[in-house]
């Protein structure tokens, strides 16, 4: 029977589409050297003004060739010009071959490449030489043509599009030195624990009895670092009502979101909900979620706040699942949540929760999952020797030899 004194917990899915509702993009754009715009988010269209390639081109080295000039194997031709890349041969005459390399335009009057391997050459003092025709080509083999990539006016690059390597390199194919992309979102980062401690300040022999060190700030960093924020780290904040209070009111003076961890249960040394209270409004609070039950999410003014879970598993997946498609969206990105794909699990999995449950998993040679042995939302073993989670509905288990929903980290950490 549910607790009448306590609120249900919320899907995550529903606490997902409300993150996403208040996350308006606010932050404007710059404009920043396509060489620095790796991981942003593109703030308008991109156009190409070029077509690409602009004239049809050769994809080998070889030789430019009229296909009616080589109707069986075994045809020798002149060789009549050597075009390389970045010149322009003249009109290819019937009976000759042009010596070609990649890259280079295709010369009018040729219909086909045949690349050196299908040729034998035939040097001849004082001239280009002969090159004997192999084999047979088809007409159009081995061209690029133009256009066949990019045509001008098309649109390469959508606005919203978080930038990739090879988007920065399809930008400046067609000539964009600069790109005009989001502003970074600043966010302040905070650890709540007396239990923290960091490493290189104590060493492993001289931990007190109840002490860790603090693992979440590590990558909880990197992970913003990857988002492309600015990040202000304000540490460890003490256990107490009044510091932390003091740590969110100074923190939402120069912040677009504070992300803390810890801090947001419901026991006496929790005191996340209680100083969001005192100078704004919590507005989420506890998911239907396994791990990352306790997360929390207010506003200090205009400042978004997120409270995440001190357990490292549950701090870890919550920000995969919740807070980093909140910051793409506020950076205007137009592709923010996880896209599963379907894998067979080789593992029972019998224990159904009443929670959503996100199993850690790897892939196997096979092509299967297995399972990590333990799943306690302590055990951050799990996140490195796992690719992924399953995501498991509530009340549902699977048996071996079922297809399940899978989300890789590769695709969560990009």
């Amino acid at each position: 029977m549910a607790d009448p004194k306590r609120p249900p917990l919320m899907p995550l899915d529903e606490a997902l589409a409300s993150l996403l509702a208040k996350a308006t993009p606010v932050l404007g754009s710059e404009s920043v050297s396509t060489f620095e715009a790796d991981g942003r988010v593109l703030a308008q269209n991109l156009v190409s003004a070029l077509t690409v390639p602009p004239r049809d081109n050769s994809s080998m080295d070889g030789y430019a060739v009229r296909v009616a000039d080589c109707a069986a194997p075994g045809a020798v031709l002149a060789v009549a010009q050597r075009i390389p890349a970045g010149s322009v041969g003249g009109p290819l005459a019937a009976g000759t071959a042009a010596r070609i390399f990649t890259g280079a335009q295709i010369p009018e009057g040729a219909d086909a490449v045949v690349m050196q391997e299908d040729t034998t050459a035939l040097p001849e003092e004082g001239s280009l030489g002969r090159v004997q025709v192999d084999l047979v080509p088809a007409a159009g083999q081995w061209i690029r043509r133009a256009g066949e990539d990019v045509a001008a006016g098309d649109v390469v690059l959508a606005q919203g599009e978080r930038l990739t390597p090879a988007a920065l390199g399809l930008a400046a194919s067609v000539g964009f030195d600069r790109l005009q992309v989001a502003k970074r979102p600043r966010v302040a980062l905070l650890s709540t624990g007396d239990e923290l401690v960091m490493p290189g300040e104590v060493a492993p022999a001289a931990m007190k009895p109840g002490a860790i060190y603090n693992s979440n700030r590590f990558f909880m960093r990197a992970l913003l670092h990857r988002l492309g924020c600015e990040v202000n780290d304000l540490g460890i904040v003490p256990d107490n009502r009044e510091a932390t209070i003091e740590a969110l009111r100074g923190a939402a003076e120069a912040s677009d979101l504070i992300i803390t961890t810890g801090g947001v249960s419901v026991g006496e040394e929790d005191h996340i909900k209680a100083a969001v209270q005192a100078l704004g409004e919590l507005q989420l609070w506890s998911l239907s979620m396994k791990p990352g039950k306790p997360f929390a999410y207010g506003r200090i003014g205009s400042t978004h706040v997120t409270g995440l879970p001190g357990n490292p598993v549950s701090s870890f997946l919550t920000f995969l699942l919740l807070v980093r498609p909140f910051l793409l969206t506020l950076q205007g990105a137009t592709r923010v949540a996880p896209q599963p794909i379907a894998v067979r699990a080789d593992f029972d999995w019998p224990r159904a929760d009443r929670r959503r449950e996100f199993l850690r998993a790897r892939r196997n040679a096979a092509g299967g999952l297995d399972l990590f042995g333990n799943q306690s939302s302590g055990v951050l073993t799990s996140t490195v020797w796992g690719d992924g989670v399953i995501d498991t509905p509530a009340g549902q288990g699977f048996k071996a030899g079922d297809l399940v929903q899978f989300i890789s980290f590769a695709s969560l950490l990009a």
